[in-house]
């Protein structure tokens, strides 16, 4: 018998594919409609805690009083951003951005970002005007960098009916351009495009007289356009936000990212201290680092140790995981605990009762994971009860007594005022800021958001430390000093390259914010299953 095959005939699906270039063809969006792009769980993660701490950077400018968008706004930012290693963010803030390939995936990764945020910041009333201030401030930040070009092909791509005057209109009502267009020339001001609308729209430029009125009408120039475009944006936000506040629920039904959407706003997006890359610290120099280069929270905790010889759990895990930061090997740290200790109890409870919690801490024992040291973010929100010394005494403490500590440490009245002016309005990082710049006779006012980012910087400014960057590799390795106590570390530290540190620290922190993940899956996560 013989058989044949009968062929199916083929039909060939033709896929589209859109170029990143036709989904993001902008460095300013509206966003609004969300991405429809496949991410891996982890690109989901990393994109989450990126533009986390690109907008807590606009948070902080805010909170140094400086004038949004203004010479010394930009400087700080600027500066900030190339600090945190978002310079593709900074470059699509400014006119010479977004013409690159690595800017348009940085248009890509701006999108996404925001979506993920909203379903962080969705939770909450205070959650939601936070995010929605930043991404205004964000959105001003960007659109400013646009050129005269650019915002009319914005506003055609976003149906906003409003169209540049021509000259013979400009003419019409030239004198009282001239006359409200303020900090501009004759000459500049005649090169500005001024765009005609409603005055109900402008009401912020009318209340401030930034633009001519005649007839019911608002002449505004470009520079102050995004009154207008950034009302509709922040309607935009915030529609957005209570979409995805009504499928809370349904996200959270997945254990890969409900834990840390929950946990994101408290999250500690610094520099990794899990390990310390330099040089031990001896326990003998702890009283003296606890005077001039320890933040107010963990000199407490020193003097509280060595005046009364016990500290509770609270104060163990803060001071004990902050020692592993700065360079007390683990060693040290047993000898450090060991002898304060016994001077109220002997030996054999020591060892029963305290000696595994440090080996914990240390990954030696246990589920063998090298406890993080806290950040400030953390230690401002635990709360500290009566006996404890840790926690933020910037926020723990009455003024009064927080006054008195500040005076016993050397502060002049008026140097104290300066720090409560901060502590009084809740800002507490900016107020330690403070005090490590008067503490230090330092020009510039550091910004402080991990007690190991304080000593560090103190360190370095001292002279015991060299600031490290993330440029290229030092051509040849430095000698580091012989300390006694200081535990082997020829596999780290053998060859003193900056490059692979600068690796190995993102890795460990990917690795740390995702602990707080139940479970680790290789799926890759579909935008499109969750509605906004």
């Amino acid at each position: 018998m013989e058989f044949h095959l009968k062929k199916r005939p083929r039909h060939e699906v033709k896929v589209e594919v859109v170029s990143l270039e036709t989904k993001y063809p902008s460095n300013v969006m509206m966003y609004h409609y969300p991405p429809t792009d496949d991410i891996h769980i982890e690109e989901f993660e990393e994109l989450a805690l990126e533009r986390l701490r690109l907008l807590r950077i606009l948070e902080r400018a805010g909170t140094k009083n400086l004038r949004l968008l203004s010479d010394e706004w930009k400087e700080y930012v600027g500066a900030e951003l190339t600090r945190e290693g978002l310079r593709s963010y900074l470059r699509l803030c400014s006119p010479a951005g977004g013409k690159h390939e690595s800017d348009i995936q940085t248009r890509r990764r701006d999108y996404i970002s925001h979506f993920i945020l909203r379903l962080a910041y969705c939770r909450s009333e205070e959650l939601t005007r936070w995010f929605v201030a930043r991404e205004m401030e964000l959105f001003r930040y960007k659109f400013a960098a646009l050129s005269s070009s650019e915002v009319k092909q914005f506003l055609d791509d976003n149906n906003f009916d409003i169209h540049p005057l021509t000259e013979a209109q400009k003419d019409e009502v030239k004198d009282g351009l001239y006359e409200s267009t303020a900090g501009q020339s004759v000459a500049k001001i005649e090169l500005l495009d001024f765009y005609k609308v409603p005055f109900t729209q402008v009401l912020d430029l009318v209340r401030g007289r930034r633009c001519y009125l005649k007839a019911g009408f608002a002449y505004v120039n470009t520079h102050d356009l995004v009154s207008i475009v950034g009302t509709r944006q922040q309607e935009e936000i915030e529609q957005g936000l209570v979409a995805a506040n009504g499928l809370v629920e349904e996200v959270e039904g997945d254990e890969r990212i409900s834990r840390m959407l929950k946990a994101l706003h408290n999250s500690y997006t610094g520099k990794d201290y899990t390990v310390c890359r330099d040089a031990a610290v001896p326990i003998e120099s702890l009283d003296q680092l606890s005077k001039t280069s320890m933040p107010l929270c963990m000199r407490m905790c020193h003097e509280h140790i060595r005046a009364q010889h016990h500290v509770k759990h609270g104060g163990r895990m803060q001071y004990g995981l902050f020692l592993k930061g700065i360079g007390v090997t683990l060693e040290d740290s047993l000898r450090f605990w060991r002898k304060e200790f016994t001077k109220k109890m002997d030996a054999d409870k020591f060892a029963r009762s305290y000696e595994y919690n440090i080996y914990h801490n240390y990954g030696k024992k246990g589920s063998m994971v090298n406890y993080t040291p806290y950040s400030c973010a953390k230690i401002i929100k635990d709360m500290a009860a009566p006996g404890d010394c840790h926690g933020c005494p910037y926020k723990s403490m009455d003024p009064s007594s927080l006054k008195s500590k500040l005076t016993s440490y050397g502060l002049s009245p008026s140097a104290i005022d300066e720090v409560m002016y901060f502590v009084s309005r809740g800002h507490y990082q900016i107020g330690c800021g403070k005090y490590f710049q008067l503490t230090h006779n330092s020009t510039v006012e550091p910004t402080i958001n991990h007690p190991n980012n304080y000593f560090e910087e103190s360190q370095i400014l001292m002279g015991n430390r060299q600031k490290r960057t993330n440029g290229p590799a030092a051509p040849k390795a430095r000698a580091r000093p012989d300390i006694k106590g200081h535990g082997d570390r020829s596999m780290l530290m053998g060859q003193d390259d900056d490059e692979l540190w600068r690796i190995a620290e993102t890795q460990e922190r990917i690795l740390q914010s995702q602990k707080d993940i139940s479970e680790a899956f290789n799926d890759d996560l579909d935008l499109t299953e969750i509605e906004y």
